[in-house]
C-alpha cells in the first residue's frame, strides 16, 4: 500500500486530485514561480523531521510520565500543548492508547484530516481512496499489508478524523526500555505507529 499512489513514470496511474496537484506544480515550475527541490526539501521537513518528531515526543513523554499520560488521555489537546506543539489542525486532538486487548487506527474516510503540529503532512497513502476505504472496512488486512499482524484475541478499532476531531495513537511500550530517557524512546516511536498502521520498534530496531 506504500507505493501504490507513487508515479510510476507518465503519471497515468495517479488519481485525479494528485494528478491536479502535479500538473499545477508543472505550470508554475515553468514560469519560474517555484524551485521544485524547495518544495520537496519543505515536505520531507514536515513530513518526515519536524512532525513525526513531536508526536514522538509527545508518546515518549506519556510512557515516561503517568502524570503526562493521565493528562493527555483527559484532555489531548491541552496536554500537547503544554509542550508547545500547536498549531494548524492540531486543535480538537483525542489520544488513543493501544494495549494488549486493543489496537487503535485511524483514517479519515470524507478527505485526509491530519493532525500536522504532532505528525507533519500526511503521507500519500493516507489520503488515498484505497486506504479511507479499505481501513473501514478490512482493517486487518490493511495493517497485514503494513507488516503488522496481532493476535486473534486483540479487537481492532478504526477511528474516522474529522475537522472537530483528530486522533493520535499511543503505541505500546516496547519491552526492555526500562529506564531509558524520553530522547531515548521517542526513536523508538514512528509516524505510522502514531496512526496506528505501524508498531514502536522495539530496542533491537525493529517493530
Amino acid at each position: 500500500m506504500h507505493d501504490h499512489d507513487h508515479d510510476q513514470g507518465d503519471g497515468s496511474d495517479l488519481d485525479e486530485m494528485t494528478a491536479r496537484v502535479r500538473a499545477l506544480e508543472t505550470i508554475l515550475t515553468k514560469k519560474g514561480l517555484i524551485d521544485p527541490a524547495a518544495v520537496d526539501r519543505i515536505i520531507d521537513t514536515y513530513q518526515n523531521k519536524v512532525g513525526p518528531k513531536n508526536g514522538a515526543a509527545v508518546v515518549a513523554r506519556a510512557w515516561n510520565d503517568p502524570d503526562f499520560a493521565r493528562r493527555l488521555r483527559d484532555d489531548a489537546t491541552a496536554a500537547i500543548a503544554e509542550m508547545g506543539f500547536v498549531g494548524r489542525q492540531g486543535e480538537h486532538m483525542q489520544a488513543l492508547f493501544n494495549t494488549p486487548e486493543t489496537h487503535h487506527m485511524v483514517v479519515c474516510t470524507l478527505c485526509s484530516c491530519y493532525p500536522w503540529s504532532v505528525l507533519g503532512l500526511p503521507p500519500v497513502w493516507y489520503k488515498s481512496p484505497a486506504y479511507r476505504s479499505r481501513a473501514v472496512r478490512e482493517p486487518r488486512a490493511v495493517l497485514a499489508e503494513f507488516g503488522v499482524t496481532l493476535d486473534k484475541g486483540t479487537d481492532v478499532q478504526v477511528w474516522d478524523s474529522t475537522a472537530e476531531l483528530r486522533y493520535l495513537v499511543v503505541p505500546m511500550r516496547p519491552d526492555g526500555t526500562e529506564g531509558w530517557s524520553a530522547d531515548e524512546l521517542a526513536d523508538l516511536v514512528s509516524r505510522d505507529s502514531m496512526i496506528g498502521t505501524g508498531l514502536a520498534l522495539t530496542p533491537g530496531g525493529k517493530p
